[in-house]
């Protein structure tokens, strides 16, 4: 770490913690009522011992279940040249952040855990996979991301929490941590539910925190609408990296499990999953891009695309609604997606969009269950989207093997696909490389 970086770092660490002291509403804790040893945050940002057993929960990376991951993965299929393998074992595994300056991989999950996922050895397989801060309980702790100075953010359902150098704390129980946004204060808590609170974040070039917020609805009513757009429920929000200054980057969104910079602009592009129950093949999903704040995306007057939805059909829809860049097929559920940077993959590949497809719960015949691309002319608009790696999906069946719902770029360039039906992360290589 460079001296100028080393410094920003530790300038921006201790306005997260002075942003966490206690105050009216200090305590931080992942439930309405503190759980036993809901103090750990507290502790946690005075860099006081929590008292947490340093035998910390691993996941076994070998045996009958690695074996027959393995063996699905040889239905997959992808472009010539590349190939793909288990890159590890991970429960629940969702959303991915990669440590910039380490490489570990730490891994959300749409339950109470986080993982650490290293590969020490660097043959691009992982070594160990372990629970993450297991002394901070966690409610849906799904989004996660870093900062270019490497503070890994994360984002649960109604909290956001920041861990300065958490690839140097990760291998014990006790973390540095501070508050960005308390227990209770990402939404109002009357409108938690257990429905589309898998939020994700990315760190944008304005060097703020922009995170995504599902509404909980399939179509929200009117009365709610006023109090949604207030807070940027079912639309996506930014603020200053201590949690200051929050505001309503983008609207008009149903469910947005996956946003990501186009690499060089100040442009945010964002998938979103449409209206259920309106039959196998309509609305379509989408890829969204938003050049700049303050846009409306169409929802709820649109259902995906340009249907409008049975509950809005009579109202007029606003003059300022922005279309999808790409219509996805219908109940594909198309969640995080990347740009690639790398230089591993064909030049093809560079600056395209990947996505993961996590398929459909409500079609009569399943769709998706894959990894999409998207490839983009210099202006930023699009030549082509198709998949990229399918094959979990028996179509015959309708079962599926596995469900993918993250991609994440390594620094060799390779793709890892996480997949949370499987409890598994994949990496996806080309040439002759690992």
């Amino acid at each position: 770490m460079t001296g100028s970086r080393k410094s920003g770092a530790a300038l921006l660490f201790a306005t997260l913690l002075a942003a966490a002291m206690p105050g009216p509403q200090g305590e931080a804790r992942a439930q309405p009522a503190p759980p036993p040893g809901g103090d750990a945050v507290q502790k946690l940002q005075e860099f006081r011992g929590t008292g947490a057993s340093r035998d910390m929960e691993t996941v076994p990376q070998t045996g009958r279940r690695a074996d027959q991951i393995r063996r699905n993965l040889e239905r997959i299929r992808l472009p010539e040249g590349f190939r793909i393998g288990l890159y590890a074992l991970v429960p629940d595994a969702r959303h991915m952040a990669v440590g910039p300056s380490s490489g570990v991989v730490f891994v959300g999950t749409r339950k109470n855990r986080i993982w650490a996922v290293t590969d020490r050895d660097r043959d691009r397989v992982a070594d160990e996979v372990k629970v993450f801060a297991p002394s901070v309980t966690f409610a849906i702790p799904n989004g996660l991301c870093f900062s270019p100075d490497g503070i890994l953010y994360t984002v649960e359902q109604n909290r956001v929490l920041a861990f300065p150098a958490a690839e140097f704390f990760y291998e014990g129980p006790d973390v540095a941590a501070a508050t960005v946004v308390p227990q209770g204060q990402l939404i109002p808590a009357a409108e938690e539910s257990f429905n589309h609170t898998a939020r994700v974040c990315r760190i944008g070039p304005d060097n703020k925190l922009h995170i995504a917020l599902g509404q909980p609805f399939n179509v929200p009513p009117p009365a709610k609408r006023a109090l949604y757009d207030q807070w940027g429920i079912g639309g996506i929000i930014r603020m200053d990296r201590d949690g200051q200054n929050r505001e309503v980057f983008a609207r008009g969104i149903r469910n947005s499990v996956g946003i990501a910079f186009r690499p060089g602009t100040s442009e945010l592009w964002f998938t979103d999953n449409q209206v259920d129950g309106m039959g196998d093949d309509t609305p379509p999903g989408e890829i969204n891009r938003a050049t700049k704040a303050g846009l409306n995306f169409g929802f709820p007057w649109y259902g995906g695309g340009t249907v409008r939805t049975a509950e809005y059909a009579k109202d007029t829809v606003p003059a300022d609604v922005v279309p999808p860049v790409v219509e996805m097929a219908p109940h594909a559920a198309d969640l995080g997606m990347t740009f690639y940077t790398g230089r591993m993959f064909p030049e093809l590949y560079r600056g395209a969009i990947f996505d993961a497809q996590h398929g459909s719960w409500n079609r009569s015949q399943a769709v998706g269950a894959r990894v999409m691309v998207t490839f983009l002319n210099a202006d930023g608009s699009v030549k082509e989207s198709k998949p990229f790696a399918e094959g979990w999906l028996d179509e015959e069946t309708n079962e599926y093997a596995g469900r993918p719902v993250d991609v994440a770029q390594l620094a060799d360039g390779s793709l890892l696909v996480s997949d949370d039906a499987a409890g598994a992360i994949y990496r996806i290589s080309y040439g002759d490389r690992n």
